[in-house]
C-alpha cells in the first residue's frame, strides 16, 4: 500500500513528461552550440543569434502578423476539409454505394503531392490567401477522407445494435454512439490532417503569397541571407505546429469522447 509521501505512478509519470524533454532540450541547444563553435561557421547562426533575430521581429511586428495570417489560412482551409472529409469519409464509411462511386477517387487523388497543385491553384485563385486555402483545403480532406472511412468500420456491432435496442432515432444513434466510438480513428485523421495542413501552408506561402511564416523565411534568406531569422521562423513553426497537436490531442479527454478509448 503506498505511504502519504509516495507521490504515485501517475505523478511521477507526469515529473517524467516534462523531465525528459526539457533533458532532451538542454542536450540538443548544448550540441547546437558545440557544432557552431567547433566548426567556426560564419553561416549557421549560434542559439543566441537566433534569439536576438526572434526578439527583433517581435519589436517590428512583423513576426505576430505573420504567425496570424499562417493561422488564418490554416484554419480556413483546415476547417473547410473537416467539413468535406468528414461527411465524405462518413458516407463511404456507412453505404458501400457511396465508396464504390468515390473511393477509387480519392485513392487516386491523395498520392498527389499538394505542391503539384500550385499551378493550377494559381490559374484559378491568383496568388494570394484564396490559393492558400486551396492547397490547404485539397491536402487535408484526402486523408480525413479515408480515415473517417476506416473509424467507420471499427464501431463495434454490438455498440449500434444496444442503442437500437434502446430505441434510439438514427440520429440519436449516430452521435450518442456511432460518434464517440470511432472517435479515437478520428482524431488520428485530425491530427494528421493538421499537421499536413501546417505543413502545407509553410510551403505554400514561400510560393502563392506574400506574408506569412513561410514568406517570412523566404524572405530572410533573400534579403540579406540573414539565417538567424531562417531558424528562428523554422522553430517558430515548429512550436505553433507542437501547441495545435496538443490542442488536438486534449480532445481525448472529453467526457463525451472518452468511453470510445477502450483498453486494450
Amino acid at each position: 500500500m503506498p505511504t502519504t509521501s509516495d507521490p504515485g505512478p501517475l505523478a511521477r509519470r507526469s515529473a517524467e513528461s516534462l523531465l525528459l524533454p526539457a533533458v532532451t532540450l538542454l542536450l540538443l541547444l548544448a550540441g547546437w552550440v558545440l557544432a557552431v563553435r567547433a566548426t567556426g561557421t560564419k553561416v549557421f547562426p549560434h542559439p543566441m543569434q537566433v534569439l536576438d533575430g526572434m526578439l527583433e521581429l517581435m519589436r517590428s511586428g512583423v513576426l505576430l502578423r505573420y504567425a496570424a495570417d499562417s493561422l488564418l489560412r490554416v484554419g480556413l482551409g483546415f476547417g473547410l476539409a473537416v467539413l468535406v472529409g468528414l461527411v465524405l469519409g462518413m458516407g463511404m464509411g456507412l453505404y458501400p454505394m457511396v465508396a464504390l462511386a468515390l473511393g477509387p477517387v480519392v485513392q487516386f487523388l491523395r498520392p498527389i503531392s499538394p505542391l503539384a497543385w500550385v499551378p493550377i491553384a494559381i490559374l484559378f485563385f491568383g496568388v494570394g490567401d484564396k490559393a492558400a486555402v486551396a492547397l490547404i483545403f485539397l491536402a487535408a480532406s484526402l486523408p480525413l477522407a479515408l480515415h473517417t472511412t476506416g473509424a467507420m468500420a471499427t464501431v463495434p456491432a454490438i455498440y449500434l445494435n444496444a442503442g437500437r435496442n434502446f430505441g434510439l432515432s438514427p440520429l440519436r444513434l449516430f452521435f450518442r454512439v456511432l460518434l464517440p466510438a470511432a472517435m479515437p480513428q478520428l482524431l488520428v485523421g485530425l491530427r494528421i490532417a493538421l499537421w499536413v495542413s501546417w505543413q502545407v501552408v509553410v510551403a505554400a506561402e514561400m510560393i502563392a503569397v506574400d506574408s506569412g511564416l513561410g514568406y517570412m523565411i523566404v524572405d530572410a534568406r533573400n534579403a540579406g541571407k540573414r539565417y538567424d531569422l531562417v531558424v528562428a521562423g523554422m522553430l517558430l513553426i515548429g512550436g505553433i505546429g507542437l501547441l495545435l497537436d496538443t490542442g488536438i490531442r486534449k480532445m481525448e479527454s472529453l467526457r463525451w469522447v472518452r468511453w470510445g478509448f477502450r483498453e486494450e
